[in-house]
């Protein structure tokens, strides 16, 4: 079913269409899992595809920009518990840049 521009599959619904559960997105698993994503991009986890650690700085920078962005977009729009992730977050994912840089 879609809703407006986006896509929505039916509740419990996954991408095959074979019924398959779907975590629900919700702003805090959308901010984990770019900080997923960044930590995987500076060695800090291994990449889930390839059970490989590898390092891209310039893709772990933009991922961090794009967390910090949304940090300064959603400032006053985010209730406590998020807000209180995402500032978290942002500390973390820096210092594993700075880690990765090292």
């Amino acid at each position: 079913m879609s809703e407006g521009k986006g896509f929505t599959m039916k509740n419990g619904q996954g991408p095959s269409g074979k019924g398959k559960k779907m975590p629900t997105v919700d702003f805090s698993t959308f901010i984990l899992s770019l900080y997923s994503s960044a930590l995987v991009q500076l060695g800090e986890m291994e990449d889930p595809t390839t059970g490989q650690k590898g390092k891209n700085l310039d893709l772990g920078r933009q991922t961090i920009d794009m967390i910090v962005m949304l940090e300064e977009k959603t400032r006053g729009n985010l209730d406590n518990d998020e807000a209180n992730l995402i500032k978290s977050l942002v500390h973390e994912v820096r210092l594993a840049f700075v880690r990765a840089k090292g």
